[in-house]
């Protein structure tokens, strides 16, 4: 069964939605099965009001410049059909949350939560892996090795992409299990078993490759002029104290 998630973020003309700010930007993209599809919905918005000068040092988008763009409720079904079903990952949830469900009730629309499948905050998310850090998608794209450097402006579509690559970076893992842990634990650790029903192969070595094998052991003993640590015995490892 496919995983469909959805990045999303916002530009808006202030802080405080029950305020009446409004959002002036929309940025999804599409990502199945950990994968970005290229799928994406992008949209400015005419907010019928001016931005903070706060804001407006952030996002750069001024009044003439979104005063053709369409008004929210020419894209509200758009942005509701985007998201429906989809896992909507948002950094800082509540924030950009707020602003769709105060911008779907002036529609008498239902919020975000009841057109998707899950609402995950990745600022949540970032704070339980990386407790007392900074964790602002500046700071966790430094972290994990993200450039952004052109990021000199906020821009909805641009944090979206970033989002992704920190979202996939922090969530990085196995994607499919190769091996399972057994229970019991060898000399040398826990010992690997096959997945259940699996059959693996068995090679071995053939003439050749142990005639290979060691002459370039051969040649290694030769070139370091010293006895090499494989042909030592074994020795105990020291106990405690």
């Amino acid at each position: 069964m496919s995983l469909r998630q959805v990045l999303l973020d916002t530009e808006t003309t202030g802080l405080n939605a029950r305020g009446g700010d409004r959002i002036i930007e929309i940025g999804c993209l599409e990502l199945v099965n950990r994968r970005l599809t290229g799928n994406c919905l992008h949209r400015y918005v005419n907010p019928e009001r001016e931005s903070e000068p706060g804001a407006l040092a952030v996002h750069g988008l001024t009044s003439e410049f979104l005063a053709d763009k369409p008004k929210f409720a020419e894209i509200a079904a758009e942005v509701r059909e985007f998201v429906a079903g989809a896992e909507v990952l948002i950094h800082n949830a509540a924030f950009d949350v707020g602003f769709l469900d105060a911008e779907f009730a002036r529609l008498d629309l239902p919020g975000l939560a009841d057109c998707c499948a899950h609402i995950v905050d990745t600022l949540m998310l970032a704070k339980e892996l990386h407790p007392g850090k900074r964790n602002s998608l500046d700071a966790l794209c430094e972290r994990y090795g993200i450039s952004n450097a052109h990021r000199t402006l906020h821009g909805a579509l641009l944090d979206a992409s970033l989002l992704a690559e920190v979202y996939l970076a922090m969530t990085r893992g196995q994607e499919s299990l190769v091996i399972d842990m057994a229970p019991e634990r060898g000399a040398h650790g826990p010992r690997l078993a096959a997945p259940t029903g699996a059959h693996l192969p068995v090679l071995a070595a053939s003439q050749e490759d142990l005639a290979l094998h060691g002459a370039i052991l051969e040649a290694l003993h030769r070139e370091n002029k010293r006895e090499p640590v494989w042909t030592e015995s074994p020795k105990a490892c020291p106990g405690p104290g």
